[in-house]
């Protein structure tokens, strides 16, 4: 597997994880307030949470992904990986602010 695979693989596990983290608050604020806001913080961490069990998915389970980007679209496995990354920096701060 490729080094950007990993880096993909290890940065849509961790924003598995932070999603998680975040969606224990989010979704425990809305049992507590009733407030849209909670609701759609809860709704767009679910959302984003299925999306990066996608990705792990594709990254480590699905063998014939790895190879298409690996061979034939060598430049988007590498976009896809700097965007897992950005949105861990995107998540991490979200969680910065969540947990303060």
């Amino acid at each position: 597997m490729a080094v950007w695979m990993t880096a993909a693989s290890v940065a849509s596990a961790l924003n598995m994880i932070v999603l998680l983290l975040l969606l224990s608050v989010w979704a425990r604020n809305y049992l507590t307030v009733r407030s849209k806001h909670a609701l759609g913080l809860t709704v767009f961490g679910l959302l984003l949470l299925a999306e990066n069990c996608l990705s792990v998915y594709y990254y480590v389970l699905d063998p014939e992904v790895a190879v298409l980007l690996r061979s034939a679209a060598p430049v988007a496995g590498r976009a896809m990986t700097f965007v897992a990354i950005l949105e861990l920096g995107g998540l991490l701060f979200l969680a910065w602010i969540s947990f303060d």
